[in-house]
């Protein structure tokens, strides 16, 4: 494709900048949003409900590397981007605590910005180096939040 004609379709490098980064939104925000555990969950599926939803999320990082480093890191909306994460993250714990899944002692807005916070920098240090796949960090990523360190 010839510049010009690329830039029939947007007006300037600004403009492909936020259609990548509303790219990496519609794909993050609808799989954080149906990561919320069904109030009729059996608490013996927690473990695997909770690491496939990770893993999901995980999924969108993998598959869409260079536009979740836009996204999720470089944008000036990395910020936001994070922000709402955490926000409907926070809103999942609350309706799973209420449903009697969780703890209600917890500051969930601290929990939730705590899952957004590993999840951002094990993708950095861990998926998008090869070193583990979704499914591994979800399941590690699952345990520290359900079980903790604690033997």
């Amino acid at each position: 494709m010839t510049q010009p004609a690329f830039y029939l379709y947007f007006k300037s490098k600004e403009a492909i900048f936020q259609e990548l980064i509303d790219l990496f939104k519609s794909k993050l925000h609808p799989r954080v949003e149906q990561s919320r555990l069904p109030s009729d969950s059996e608490k013996t599926e927690l473990p695997e409900r909770i690491g496939n939803n990770i893993a999901s999320v995980f999924q969108v990082f993998q598959e869409n590397e260079q536009i979740a480093r836009i996204g999720f890191f470089l944008s000036e909306d990395a910020a936001e981007i994070k922000e709402q994460m955490a926000k409907q993250i926070e809103e999942n714990l609350t309706a799973e605590v209420k449903n009697g899944f969780f703890d209600p002692d917890f500051d969930l807005s601290v929990v939730a910005s705590a899952i957004v916070g590993v999840i951002g920098h094990l993708a950095l240090t861990k998926l998008w180096t090869g070193l583990k796949t979704p499914d591994e960090l979800s399941k590690e990523i699952t345990k520290l939040f359900l079980y903790g360190l604690k033997r």
